[in-house]
């Protein structure tokens, strides 16, 4: 057969569409489908690694110890409405909503009286990554933690009456928007099986985009770093566009920061960034306000500052005092999340993709090894090592490109004078590698049972009839898929892994999906967006852009092998228009947090879609986390 490099036509609707992507780099549509079961898939590794002297004995061992017939939760129906709905036999109840109390003296949250300082020391908006880590530190105590929120984004329509456009919100109303963003860090406990907030606590703080940072790694220090705030290129200030991240072994939080390009006004063809803004999808056609107030977010009075975003920022929880640091050496790009592994010889591989149609999968390896005994030292993990970018080869293979200059293209005639520069240019960088371009990469983790790393492509409406191949069956893309990659040897650190489609989602009865053969009618999802793994291996799929299918978006579960692999099944579901983001287990797996994010996205503060969770009259919906518990106790998923 023969494959057709696709003819894309870009319609610039939303962030993920901008089309920033040059042409060169291997798409999809450039695989063979020679793949036709996942026994020629094994066949094809095998030869490979034999012929590289890689061993694959510890596959087979990986894939035959996941969970079998674990989830026997009664499923939910599909469907849309004001409220939030989970499986029967659980109960739901909301933690913390926007204008919440997180420090001592916030006042109690009044939509029509807000102000900046309020909402400075109040939750935030449009809560999107959840992590939870025990208290104490190092201990697996689940029912007693810190919980930490990454705030993305605000719908200024949804948020002040009268409902003014984001770019035309007053200063006082900019100022607010400003401190919504960034993160929560709460403390939490469960009493007779109950979460709540623990008022006053020494841990809880907010991160917003004036806090005091440190940029570290191969960039920091440089000149292109350098503004009126940073004249070093190290120090800078804040965090905003955060949407996934991760939680290190040693007891940090990874927060992503993706769609900042948001943000800035100005002509970027003006600037000497400019190649790098147009990479980015920088245009200067800000949808905030914040830049008709503050110099820091014109790029004609700050020409160098949308460097200083787009990266993994690292945060001690347990530490109120601590400076949040930016990991240069993961690079900058529109970072969903970023989940950390210790590999077998304790270096750490952080996995993380880049949110945007036709964009790139990365992983990170350490320099250095983990050491449980010496936290200061875990903490300095990620400053170094090598980054690489995923080219998805024929045959179901993974080859991992380091990212390192001087090697191959990554040189002087290429623009690139040192690793700072291949870390602030990555997608370029990148590009120039070959690597595979993805249906927007979101979430890259892997399954703490069997050792393969699956990776949640949101959807690409973009591909054109007579593109298609077994990889990508479909044109119109609009559901997602699912990919499974499997390390030899449980070896994160090699550079060649074993990829194979897990889902491909959808409705089946109209979109060519595939899934397990004994699926129910609610069983299906579209647009997989985050994810979780229990402790059984099940891994649990939180959906983003299902309300386009005619149903909520929500949570599905499923085990990885087995009988029941890919056997979807439909555990809870959102308000209308909401996102349900964040999905996060105790560690007893008891307790299951998410997110949910944008509820009554379309309607407006003077108008809204939904009430939820207050449903009272004075008060907009508001973006919630929400703990689930079995009732009268036990494992979620039973």
């Amino acid at each position: 057969m023969t494959v057709q490099h696709p003819q894309y036509g870009w319609e610039i609707k939303d962030s993920d569409d901008i089309p920033s992507s040059p042409e060169q780099g291997r798409s999809f549509f450039d695989i063979l489908q020679a793949r036709t079961s996942r026994r020629s898939v094994l066949r094809g590794f095998a030869a490979g690694a034999a012929a590289s002297g890689v061993s694959l004995t510890g596959c087979s061992a990986i894939m035959a110890g996941s969970d079998k017939g674990e989830l026997t939760f009664t499923e939910l129906p599909h469907g849309q409405d004001e409220t939030f709905h989970v499986a029967p036999g659980y109960e739901h109840d909301v933690l913390i909503s926007w204008g919440d109390k997180v420090l001592a003296d916030a006042p109690a949250f009044d939509p029509h009286n807000q102000s900046a300082q309020a909402q400075s020391k109040q939750f935030g908006y449009n809560n999107d990554f959840v992590g939870f880590l025990s208290l104490p530190l190092g201990s697996d105590n689940s029912d007693h933690g810190l919980l930490a929120v990454n705030h993305e984004y605000t719908i200024s329509e949804l948020m002040f009456p009268g409902s003014p456009k984001t770019d035309q919100m007053s200063k006082a109303q900019a100022d607010i928007d400003m401190m919504a963003h960034g993160l929560s860090i709460i403390e939490i406990k469960k009493t007779d099986g109950k979460w709540a907030v623990v008022q006053g606590s020494k841990y809880n703080r907010r991160i917003t985009p004036v806090t005091e940072m440190r940029m570290t790694g191969p960039a920091a220090g440089s000149d292109r770093l350098r503004t009126a705030i940073s004249q070093d290129g190290v120090r800078t200030l804040g965090t905003y566009g955060n949407c996934a991240g991760g939680v290190t072994p040693w007891g940090t939080v990874l927060t992503a920061e993706e769609n900042v390009q948001n943000y800035f006004k100005g002509d970027p063809t003006k600037t000497k960034e400019a190649e790098n803004y147009r990479r980015f999808g920088l245009s200067g056609e800000h949808e905030y306000a914040w830049a008709n107030y503050y110099d820091r977010w014109n790029l004609a009075k700050s020409p160098n500052e949308p460097l200083h975003v787009g990266w993994i920022v690292e945060i001690d929880p347990f530490d109120p005092e601590s400076r949040p640091q930016k990991r240069t050496a993961l690079g900058r790009c529109k970072h969903e999340g970023c989940n950390v592994y210790v590999n077998k010889d304790n270096r750490v591989v952080a996995y993380t993709g880049d949110d945007q149609r036709f964009e790139y999968v990365y992983k990170f390896v350490s320099k250095n090894k983990y050491d449980p005994s010496n936290r200061a030292a875990n903490m300095r993990l990620l400053e170094e090592g090598t980054l690489y970018v995923a080219e998805f080869t024929d045959g179901g293979l993974v080859t991992w490109r380091p990212l390192v200059f001087g090697q191959g293209p990554l040189t002087a005639a290429n623009g690139f004078r040192n690793q700072g520069d291949v870390m602030i240019d990555v997608r370029k960088a990148a590009d120039l590698l070959g690597a595979t371009r993805m249906d927007r990469p979101e979430d890259v983790e892997v399954n703490p049972q069997t050792g393969s790393v699956f990776v949640m492509l949101t959807n690409n409406s973009k591909r054109k009839e007579g593109d298609t191949n077994a990889a990508n069956p479909r044109a119109k893309n609009q559901s997602g898929h699912i990919i499974e990659m499997t390390p030899p040897d449980g070896d994160h650190t090699a550079d060649r892994f074993m990829w194979d489609m897990f889902i491909i989602a959808g409705n089946p009865q109209t979109e060519g999906a595939k899934y397990h053969p004994d699926i129910s009618a609610n069983g299906w999802f579209a647009d997989p967006d985050n994810c979780a793994f229990d402790n059984h291996g099940n891994l649990w799929i939180a959906t983003d852009g299902a309300y386009k299918d005619g149903v909520a978006d929500g949570v599905w579960a499923c085990a990885v092998s087995g009988e029941a692999r890919a056997l979807t099944k439909h555990f809870l579901r959102t308000p209308l228009q909401a996102e349900l983001c964040g999905p996060f287990f105790t560690p007893d797996n008891q307790s299951f947090f998410c997110s949910v994010q944008h509820p009554g996205e379309e309607g407006t503060y003077d108008q809204p879609t939904t009430r939820w969770p207050d449903f009272r009259n004075d008060l907009p919906p508001r973006p919630s986390v929400v703990a689930i518990n079995k009732t009268g106790g036990g494992r979620i998923g039973s």
